[in-house]
């Protein structure tokens, strides 16, 4: 039995960005709130709004009954229930027929039914068994093309061509001839017409059909699939615009075969549609066929919905076209991860990461007309000032806000992003105004309360709650699938309506709203095997689980927008330690709600000592910000960390089990058996390899406090001594300097051991390790969803090493060390370039014609900036300290160097 073990940490690489990943699901990528499948016609199911596949899939087959199936339940007299009629039909063995018809029935099914079922019913009887004998043989033949690309498969499998054709047409002949019932005959027809186009005997399928099927004159279920048949030998013969026309009538008539007459219709073209309008003779196929034309992608529909409405504003597929057009424009206003562009303000949808703000509707892209300050709130603001306390809108203040300034906020979603559409063109961002116009006109002509129930959820996307509230309320129904709809958009306007999230307000969450935040356990006993590829289907819980999350993000409560989305274990991702005052503000607020306590707190259980969590962070922040005593009283209260949590993941050949990492004795856990390299020099550039091959010692024989393996607690008591004696004037003095500085290097974002101070196992590499392309504190603009794929590090100050450095520098009197340390001030001040790089980039369209052009001249002026700037150290090395020995032995490690001392 073999087992496979994956981090948490790897397991997320397939999960951040997944969108360009080859099984991302654009049916995934948005809230779902409106159901489509409420339309009553549940024959159309297939003909909803879908990106993933062809046809609309979410919903159980059983939903749309089969004319055949109750045509043979009539037959029967009712006698059987639906699924008794289709075993007999569909599933029951010839054998047993056979058996029945002899008086034997060994079938259960049977056995009850009888023997005098046969004699009653023998007709019907005979003519299954003879059609159970042709299905295994009822396909066309496949004829490979010499040209054909695609492996056609098993070509043993049986097809029409396998039955004598002489004999099986004699004998459905004479089968015809003896029926009596009008339908058995006409069955017999259905088969004769069949397998004249299976064997490819076009001109004699569409023989038969007028022969044996048409004089019937019965237009149900076997004239239906006669019907169909006969088109598609029309097809064979060349005959597309007749084909598509039966086809069409198919389609039209027929509840189950909707999908696969569509299918062979072959539109691709609106020629092909306006040759069945030409030939539409009742209203009723004029609105099927601005159907067909309006559910193509290539057409916007509320054209053909206009028309459509004037013929009949009660159609089912008036409601159908109504429901895609919805669904289409969810994708927009309701995407499941709503995020900022590093460099700007603006927002799109995880779908569509190539957009920017200029693709905002001009009504969500204005400012927010500033409101007039109540007198209260402009005392509270003098005297905030008086006081020296900061009134930047963008950092506090959040929790002073006026109801009014919280529903006018501009990021409150839901929010309208402009998403990849492949159903309307660019006016798309104004469809909501026209749809909304067209059910508002329709909701008073049609009786259906499914227009009123449209109207509402349009309104609900609009914001403007108040009104679909109120339409909501005048609904009268007593259909079990819209009053659902109606109780779920309630409490989405309830609750994405309401100003502030309070404590009195969270009360009304949890009793009124508690199975939409609170989960149900599976039960044990449950034998559902599904397996979803794609992970959980976004439900309206989720959503509004963000739209909370973004609530107390606006409203100044970042630790419970963050445990909203997240669990305390994720802050290790990113660990801001803004954000994790925040966090640990709510982890020790007394007398919490109990929606808090339920709801909110439930996602702190998972780090082991949360107090030992929270100091580790704040003291690996000290520690980059060269505050060693800060750190090391952090420290201090940090000894019962049991390690950075990761979990395990065992795959065998029966289950799946996740057990949290359990760090070896001598393993680097987040907070001990930390290397005394970590004050050494690079040998090379070389995150992959081992420490002791990227990595030297420097001489720590004045030092003997310097462990070969410490925990951070001994390193920042390290430091701190390191610190005092480089108080002094002497060489010991510098060398201190020198090994403080190198530790500032090595656990920045360019060094070694990177990883120390930022809660992470291993310098692998990650988000962690990107520069910063913004001076944005925090680089969120909705709330902390999808936390890990977002860099939310403060960036490195290099400067901190550097005037170590310096201090180094001053003090040592050796030619060789002051290489050495000028090198390693060279480098840091290379870390200062890349952040000013990264803040930087050429802003260049690709389909610009002098892209290359511009492309050169901004790297040039990059180049210029770099050696005026941000060269200063390299070329005291170069004028200075060439000769120096260590100089030389850099040159021949470090191939960039060696080039700057060449030129």
């Amino acid at each position: 039995m073999k087992k496979y073990i994956l981090s948490l940490a790897v397991a997320s690489l397939f999960y951040t960005k997944s969108e360009a990943c080859a099984w991302a699901d654009p049916d995934y990528d948005y809230f779902n709130l409106f159901t489509q499948s409420i339309i009553k016609d549940k024959s159309y199911l297939p003909f909803l709004h879908s990106y993933s596949t062809r046809f609309y899939t979410d919903y159980k087959p059983n939903l749309i009954p089969d004319e055949n199936i109750e045509s043979w339940k009539k037959f029967f007299n009712n006698q059987l229930s639906y699924a008794e009629t289709d075993f007999l039909v569909n599933k029951i063995n010839i054998n047993d027929l056979n058996e029945l018809k002899k008086g034997n029935p060994a079938n259960p099914l049977l056995k009850k039914l009888g023997t005098g079922f046969y004699q009653k019913y023998a007709e019907g009887i005979d003519y299954l068994i003879e059609a159970k004998y042709l299905e295994p043989y009822m396909r066309i033949n496949y004829v490979e093309s010499p040209d054909s690309f695609y492996y056609s498969g098993n070509q043993n499998d049986k097809n029409a061509t396998n039955l004598d054709y002489t004999k099986t047409i004699s004998a459905l002949t004479s089968l015809y001839n003896a029926a009596k019932n009008p339908e058995i005959k006409q069955r017999y027809g259905f088969q004769l017409v069949r397998f004249n186009h299976y064997t490819r005997n076009y001109d004699a399928a569409l023989q038969a059909f007028k022969t044996y099927v048409e004089p019937i004159k019965l237009k149900g279920a076997p004239y239906i699939m006669a019907l169909d048949q006969f088109a598609g030998a029309q097809r064979g013969l060349g005959m597309g615009s007749d084909a598509n026309w039966n086809f069409f009538q198919v389609f039209k008539d027929s509840r189950s075969r909707k999908e696969s007459a569509f299918v062979s219709m072959k539109l691709s073209d609106t020629a092909s549609f306006n040759n069945i309008l030409k030939r539409a003779g009742n209203n009723e196929e004029k609105n099927m066929a601005y159907f067909l034309l309006g559910y193509e992608d290539f057409t916007n529909p509320i054209p053909l919905m206009e028309k459509m409405y004037d013929i009949n504003p009660d159609s089912e597929i008036l409601k159908v076209m109504a429901a895609r057009s919805i669904n289409e424009l969810e994708r927009s206003y309701l995407p499941i991860y709503y995020y900022t562009s590093n460099d700007s303000n603006s927002t799109t949808a995880q779908k569509s990461a190539s957009n920017t703000s200029s693709d905002q509707p001009k009504a969500e892209a204005a400012e927010t007309p500033k409101k007039e300050l109540s007198f209260w709130q402009k005392i509270v603001r003098f005297f905030r000032r008086l006081f020296g306390m900061d009134d930047k809108k963008t950092e506090d203040n959040k929790a002073d806000q006026s109801d009014d300034e919280l529903l006018d906020n501009p990021n409150r979603i839901p929010v309208y992003t402009k998403s990849n559409s492949y159903f309307y063109d660019e006016k798309s961002k104004d469809f909501l105004d026209d749809l909304e116009k067209f059910t508002d006109k329709t909701k008073e002509k049609s009786k259906d309360e499914y227009w009123q129930i449209a109207d509402a959820y349009l309104k609900f996307l609009k914001k403007d709650y108040k009104a679909s509230s109120e339409i909501l309320e005048d609904i009268k129904t007593t259909n079990p699938e819209y009053l659902e709809e109606i109780k779920r958009m309630k409490v989405l306007n309830d609750i994405v309506s309401q100003p502030k999230i309070d404590a009195e307000y969270e009360d009304h969450l949890i009793k009124d709203y508690a199975e939409y935040f609170i989960k149900k356990e599976p039960k044990k006993d449950s034998t559902n095997t599904d397996y979803d590829y794609y992970g959980p289907v976004p439900s309206t819980a989720d959503f509004l689980k963000d739209v909370l999350a973004n609530r107390y993000f606006l409203q100044g409560e970042d630790g419970k927008s963050f445990l909203m989305n997240n669990k305390l274990s994720d802050l290790q991702y990113n660990p801001n330690s803004s954000l994790v005052k925040s966090v640990e503000e709510f982890y020790r607020k007394p007398n919490k709600t109990q929606f808090e306590q339920q709801i909110i707190a439930k996602n702190m259980d998972d780090v082991g000592n949360i107090d030992a969590f929270f100091n580790v962070i704040y003291g690996d922040r000290a520690m980059r910000m060269a505050d060693f005593d800060k750190a090391k009283s952090y420290y201090q209260k940090s000894q019962s960390f049991v390690g950075i949590p990761r979990l395990n993941y065992e795959w065998n050949d029966n289950a799946q089990k996740i057990t949290p990492r359990q760090y070896g004795a001598t393993e680097y856990n987040g907070f001990r058996n930390i290397s005394n390299l970590i004050f050494g020099h690079n040998v090379w550039e070389s995150f992959g390899s081992a420490d002791n091959e990227s990595m030297e010692a420097e001489d720590y024989s004045q030092f003997p406090f310097i462990k070969n393996s410490m925990n951070k607690l001994e390193l920042a008591d390290a430091l701190i001594q390191l610190k005092k004696i480089g108080n002094g004037n002497d060489d010991k003095a510098s060398r201190a300097n020198q090994l403080i500085g190198n530790l500032l290097y090595n656990t920045s974002i360019l060094g070694y051991y990177r990883e120390v101070f930022v809660m992470d196992v291993d310098n692998t590499n990650g988000g962690k390790y990107d520069f910063w392309s913004t001076d944005r504190k925090n680089p969120y603009q909705y709330y902390y969803k999808n936390f890990m794929d977002t860099s939310y590090i403060e960036p490195d100050n290099f400067d901190l090493a550097i005037n170590y450095y310096q201090k180094a520098l001053q003090l040592s009197n050796n030619k060789d060390q002051k290489a050495r340390v000028l090198f390693q001030m060279a480098s840091a001040e290379q870390g200062k370039y890349y952040q000013y790089e990264a803040k930087n980039p050429a802003k260049i369209n690709y389909s610009d014609p002098k892209y290359s052009e511009k492309s050169d001249a901004h790297q040039k002026q990059l180049d210029d900036i770099k050696n005026q700037k941000y060269r200063t150290y390299f070329a005291m090395l170069k004028s200075q300290y060439a000769d120096a020995e260590i100089t030389k032995n850099l040159m021949g490690s470090c191939s960039y160097f060696g080039y700057f001392m060449k030129r």
